[in-house]
């Protein structure tokens, strides 16, 4: 099911999408913008939130990636093309991370795994997508059910590449 954009008294509003994947898996994904320094602490507050245990960067870094560490969040850098796909060895990388945590993840304690690139519109959500059809969901439906929550997510390559 998507779920509403996170709502808190935080600035950063509707930058935040947390899809919760359909069927009998309860690991969920938060599609965000870009962190800074000085933003960080408003990501975190989400993060904690919402049981976030990685955070996926596919952009440069923007922000250190220490105060998450110390949150017992990892950060993983998975950087590709802005507007391009991922190569072969990310999308491996990021199947196996799937994997492993929604082997972890269970309905008391459901794990969110943070993916985000600049806007979170295309490396972002491109990913998430590439996990809901591993996890089963038809391509199509995956890309339909990510748009429903990030508008403007995915490029006509992107969409391609999915389905």
């Amino acid at each position: 099911m998507v779920s509403s954009y996170l709502r808190s008294d935080s600035p950063l509003g509707r930058m935040l999408s947390l899809i919760e994947t359909p069927g009998s898996s309860s690991l969920r994904f938060l599609i965000l913008d870009c962190p800074t320094e000085s933003t960080l602490s408003y990501y975190l507050e989400e993060f904690k939130r919402s049981n976030v245990t990685h955070v996926i960067r596919c952009c440069q870094q923007t922000y250190s990636a220490a105060r998450l560490a110390q949150e017992n969040i990892q950060v993983i850098d998975m950087p590709f093309k802005d507007g391009g796909l991922p190569p072969a060895p990310i999308v491996h990388d990021w199947l196996q991370l799937v994997d492993q945590q929604e082997r972890k993840s269970n309905e008391e304690n459901p794990i969110t795994i943070a993916v985000h690139c600049v806007a979170g519109l295309g490396r972002a959500p491109v990913l998430v997508a590439i996990a809901l059809i591993e996890l089963g969901m038809e391509p199509l439906d995956a890309v339909e059910f990510v748009r429903r929550k990030r508008r403007g997510a995915f490029n006509k390559p992107q969409i391609a590449y999915l389905v």
